[in-house]
C-alpha cells in the first residue's frame, strides 16, 4: 500500500502558491501510484502529483484531491552506457541523476542553472536551460511510463504509444502521472566557462555571433544600467580547472546568496535606493574562466526567493524585444532589483515546448519576493505576447487556452489527447482549466 501522511497544506518555494489537499501520498512504484489513482477516481477526487515545489504557478496545486508526493519514486532502474540512456524515477532529483551520471561517466547533453527539481516536475514543465544545439530536459526525454486516468500503466516511446509519447513528455500533469523516465544521455564532457562583463548594446549587437559560435550562451541585464554579465560555456578536452574552492563559495554562494538577499531586503524596503544598489551590483561581476564537470557548469545554488515571469520569444525578434523592454523599464517608475535572464533554445517538435517549431530566445523577469509588481509583470508580459511570446508553465503569466492555441500549432493535438486519456478531467486544476480550456 502506498504510504499516506497526514493532511497538512502544500507550499511552493517561492511561497506564492498553497494548496489544502484530501489527502496527501507517496507511492513506491507504479502500481502503487496505479491504485492511488483508482482510489481517487472511486471517490471522485482529483489527483495531483508535486515535485520540488519550483513552479511559480499552481500547476501543481490540489485543493480538496489527492496530493502524490514523489519521495519514493526515486529508484534507478537502468543505466545503459552503451544504449545511451538512463532509466529513473520520476521523483529523482536532478542533483542525484547528476551524481549517479558522473559515477557512470556519463552526463546530460544540457540542463537548466539549478538542480533540486524532480525530473518529472523539470520535464513536465519545460524546464530548459541555454543551447545553440542542444533543448530542454523533455527534449532530452528517450521513454517514460505513465499511469492514465483508468489506473493503467501505459509505456511509451517514439515507438511503443508514440501519441501518447509526443503529448506526456511535456504534458503539464494532465494526462497522467508519470512514474519512470528515460533520458538519453552521453559520455561525460567537460565545460569551459567564460564569464565576461559587457555593456547592454555591445551584446545585442553581437547577439548573432555570441549565440552562433557558443554552445552555451547566456547574460543577466540589470535594469537601471547599461551594463550585463554574459557567461559562454563551451566544451573541452581539459585538464578540469575548476574555481578553488574558497573563491566558489565567496562569489558563487556567499555574494550571489547570503550578500544578495541582504541587497534585496534593502532594496525591497527603499525602493528607491534600486537604481544605485543595480549600478554596484552591474559592477561586481568581474571576467572569470574556469573548466569543471558539465553540471557544475550549467549549474549552480540559488537561496535567494523570487517570483518569475519568463517568455519564449522567436528568435528572429529577440533583439527588438529586449531593447523595448529597457525602454519600457526606462521610462517607467519601477524598481527592479533583480536582473533579466536571458537564454536560447533551437526548435524542437514537443506540443507544448516553448520552442516548438521555432528557434526561440527565453527572457525571464523576477521580483524578489514580497516585492511590490506595480505594474512590472503585467507590462512585460503586453511586450512579450505582442510578439507571440510563449509563457514557461512553470512561471507566473495569465495566458489562456484561447492565445495559447493561437501560438501553439499543436496545441489542438494535446487537448484532443487529453481528451482521450483524461476525459472525466481527475488530473485537472483550476490552473490546467485556465491553460487548456473546460
Amino acid at each position: 500500500m502506498p504510504e499516506s501522511t497526514a493532511t497538512a497544506g502544500w507550499r511552493n518555494w517561492a511561497g506564492n502558491q498553497s494548496a489544502r489537499p484530501g489527502r496527501t501520498v507517496a507511492p513506491a512504484d507504479a502500481q502503487e501510484l496505479a491504485e492511488v489513482v483508482r482510489r481517487a477516481a472511486e471517490e471522485g477526487r482529483t489527483v495531483k502529483a508535486v515535485g520540488s515545489g519550483h513552479s511559480f504557478t499552481s500547476i501543481a496545486s490540489a485543493d480538496g484531491g489527492v496530493l502524490v508526493r514523489p519521495d519514493r519514486l526515486t529508484a534507478v532502474r537502468a543505466v545503459d552506457a552503451e544504449a545511451g540512456t538512463v532509466t529513473v524515477g520520476s521523483g529523482l532529483p536532478l542533483h542525484r541523476l547528476n551524481r549517479l551520471l558522473e559515477t557512470a561517466g556519463l552526463s546530460l547533453a544540457n540542463m537548466g542553472d539549478i538542480e533540486v527539481q524532480t525530473v518529472a516536475g523539470a520535464t513536465s514543465t519545460g524546464t530548459h536551460g541555454t543551447g545553440r544545439d542542444s533543448g530542454s530536459l523533455a527534449a532530452q526525454i528517450r521513454a517514460l511510463e505513465i499511469v492514465l486516468a483508468d489506473g493503467t500503466v501505459q509505456h511509451c516511446s517514439p515507438t511503443e504509444n508514440a501519441e501518447l509519447f509526443q503529448g506526456a513528455r511535456l504534458g503539464l500533469g494532465a494526462l497522467g502521472v508519470v512514474s519512470e523516465i528515460t533520458f538519453g544521455v552521453e559520455p561525460a564532457f567537460l565545460l569551459t566557462a567564460h564569464e565576461q562583463p559587457m555593456s547592454f548594446d555591445e551584446v545585442l549587437e553581437r547577439f548573432d555571433d555570441l549565440t552562433a559560435v557558443n554552445e552555451h550562451f547566456e547574460f543577466y541585464w540589470f535594469p537601471h544600467t547599461d551594463r550585463c554579465s554574459t557567461k559562454r560555456n563551451n566544451r573541452s578536452q581539459g585538464p578540469a580547472a575548476p574555481l578553488p574552492a574558497f573563491k566558489a563559495w565567496l562569489e558563487d554562494d556567499f555574494l550571489s546568496n547570503t550578500v544578495w538577499e541582504g541587497v534585496c531586503r534593502v532594496g525591497r524596503r527603499l525602493p528607491g535606493t534600486i537604481p544605485s544598489i543595480a549600478a554596484l551590483a552591474s559592477r561586481a561581476w568581474s571576467e572569470r574562466s574556469y573548466t569543471d564537470t558539465a553540471y557544475k557548469v550549467f549549474t549552480s545554488p540559488r537561496r535567494v526567493r523570487f517570483i518569475e515571469m519568463e517568455y519564449a520569444v522567436p528568435r528572429e525578434a529577440a533583439t527588438t524585444v529586449l531593447r523595448e523592454l529597457k525602454a519600457l523599464v526606462e521610462r517607467s517608475d519601477w524598481r527592479i532589483s533583480f536582473p533579466v535572464e536571458v537564454r536560447v533554445a533551437p526548435a524542437d517538435d514537443l506540443w507544448l515546448s516553448t520552442a516548438n517549431g521555432r528557434d526561440s530566445v527565453y527572457i525571464a523577469v523576477h521580483l524578489y519576493r514580497g516585492s511590490a509588481d506595480q505594474g512590472y509583470f503585467t507590462g512585460v508580459e503586453q511586450l512579450m505576447t505582442a510578439h507571440q511570446g510563449r509563457p514557461h508553465w512553470g512561471k507566473l503569466h495569465t495566458r489562456d487556452a484561447g492565445y495559447l492555441a493561437s501560438v501553439y500549432p499543436h496545441f489542438g493535438d494535446f487537448t484532443a489527447l487529453r481528451d482521450k486519456v483524461d476525459p472525466g478531467r481527475l488530473f485537472g486544476n483550476d490552473y490546467l482549466r485556465r491553460v487548456l480550456g473546460a
